[in-house]
């Protein structure tokens, strides 16, 4: 049974290769083409070194069947040129895999960071000692290449690696409740100790131990099956458990998505509460304080009523200062008599800036003046149109224009999102609340936007107003 398999797999070893190099090239592919900019998980910060790992991995396996086809055709010196290649990016491969491991953990054990540099470069050095003072043949270099590739690149670097899922998946996942991506995460730290093994221990054959007695070939010996195969089927589960794994990074995008959208619905609550208490229960305070005063002047100092009327003023006054205190709690938006100060630290606000790309243009001179409440007018129009960008729009980017003309003061928010088919009767809050704040400036607020062709929003307002 074992020969019949172990036939089989010498008939298809090309094949075998083909498959072995797809996998971990795939690998690498899908990490890179991956957005993770948004992501404040140390994974993400990682996952650059896995897919140099993948790619370079792969390109070695396939050059397992390159290199042999190219000596038909070149000199010998070309073919020395393509081994000595194909045991680079082995090793350089195998080296990524250790700076990921060492990323992972390096909260923890920063060290590591060193200890994976220092260590690739003492295999480097190493293997130019070996080929520069020694008459070893370029076949016999390849071999221990790869054999100490192995011992000190892939067994640590598979092994740090496994340790570090299982401890992101620990610190940052399981916090979540992301019980899916934490399982999975666990499954490809033992899918790396698997490929530790494999690629650590069953290496070339040497003559010395242990790779006279671990290696390949006495393995191939064994089950019939020949070692690259079992890379392959580790691969492919590292393939698939990573991939899933990544799915993270959508939702930690839609959960930031989430607390912007509470976080203003919360402002905008604020800002209705405040303006009801300015309208409405501080003016019947001021209205009936009023009568008050004018009783208490109709009646005599030594009269019991003006005592009374007196305190109750006190009171009135008191209850009116408690609420402007509190409408004061509820301003969220900055009051900075500088707008160009405000809108700096809208437009970097990391709660825009780690979903989409914002940039200010200021035409206005640094002096420019604002009050108070226009100022928190106009950042609460532009914090709402920034956020309609990122959370219905999808924009990636976003230009926000302050500017003067003819005595007007404009500003205007474009981005490159979805867009909307807009009309006026037929419009959310959140717009309803900007147009409030552009009555309150004495201006006007202009929407443009059409479906799939981005949003344009442009605030007017007399000079005079400023």
């Amino acid at each position: 049974m074992i020969t019949d398999i172990r036939s089989f797999f010498n008939l298809n070893n090309e094949m075998v290769l083909f498959l072995y190099g797809l996998v971990f090239f795939i690998l690498g592919l899908s990490i890179s083409l991956q957005s993770r900019r948004h992501s404040r998980l140390a994974l993400a910060r990682s996952l650059g070194w896995l897919a140099v790992f993948g790619v370079m991995h792969g390109l070695h396996a396939w050059g397992q069947l390159f290199v042999p086809l190219q000596a038909t055709y070149m000199n010998h010196v070309g073919v020395s040129l393509l081994q000595i290649f194909q045991v680079l990016l082995q090793g350089l491969s195998f080296a990524a895999l250790f700076q990921f491991g060492a990323d992972l953990l390096r909260d923890r054990w920063p060290f590591l960071i060193w200890l994976s540099a220092t260590v690739t470069g003492g295999w480097l050095l190493w293997l130019m000692g070996l080929g520069l003072f020694t008459d070893i043949g370029v076949g016999l270099w390849q071999q221990q290449a790869s054999i100490w590739a192995g011992y000190l690149l892939a067994l640590p670097g598979a092994l740090l690696t496994a340790y570090g899922l299982r401890y992101q998946a620990e610190k940052q996942i399981k916090p979540l409740d992301l019980t899916h991506i934490y399982s999975t995460l666990r499954l490809a730290g033992f899918a790396f100790v698997a490929f530790a093994i494999l690629a650590g221990l069953f290496g070339a054959y040497g003559d010395y131990f242990p790779p006279n007695w671990i290696n390949q070939t006495v393995l191939t010996r064994s089950v019939g099956v020949p070692e690259p195969m079992f890379r392959s089927l580790t691969g492919l589960v590292i393939l698939l458990t990573i991939t899933r794994a990544m799915e993270v990074f959508d939702l930690e995008i839609d959960q930031m998505i989430e607390e912007m959208e509470i976080a203003q619905r919360v402002t905008a609550e604020r800002d209705r509460i405040g303006r009801e208490l300015h309208d409405g229960a501080i003016q019947m305070a001021y209205t009936a304080g009023l009568i008050m005063e004018s009783a208490r002047r109709k009646v005599a100092d030594e009269d019991v009523v003006a005592q009374r009327l007196d305190r109750a003023m006190t009171a009135l006054n008191e209850s009116i200062a408690g609420l402007r205190a509190y409408m004061s709690d509820l301003r969220t938006e900055p009051t900075a008599v500088s707008l160009a100060e405000g809108l700096q630290r809208e437009t970097s606000n990391p709660r825009f800036t780690t979903l989409m790309d914002v940039s200010l243009q200021w035409n206005l001179p640094e002096t420019a003046v604002f009050t108070p409440i226009q100022a928190t007018h106009i950042l609460a129009i532009v914090s709402e149109a920034l956020a309609n960008a990122a959370r219905h729009a999808q924009a990636s980017h976003v230009t926000v224009l302050a500017e003067e003309n003819n005595d007007v003061f404009y500003l205007s928010v474009t981005d490159n999102g979805t867009g909307f088919a807009y009309a006026d009767d037929e419009s959310g809050f959140g717009l309803r609340n900007m147009r409030d704040r552009a009555r309150l400036l004495g201006g006007r607020l202009a929407i443009d936007s059409t479906a799939g062709q981005g949003t344009h929003i442009l605030l007017t307002m007399p000079r005079e107003t400023i």
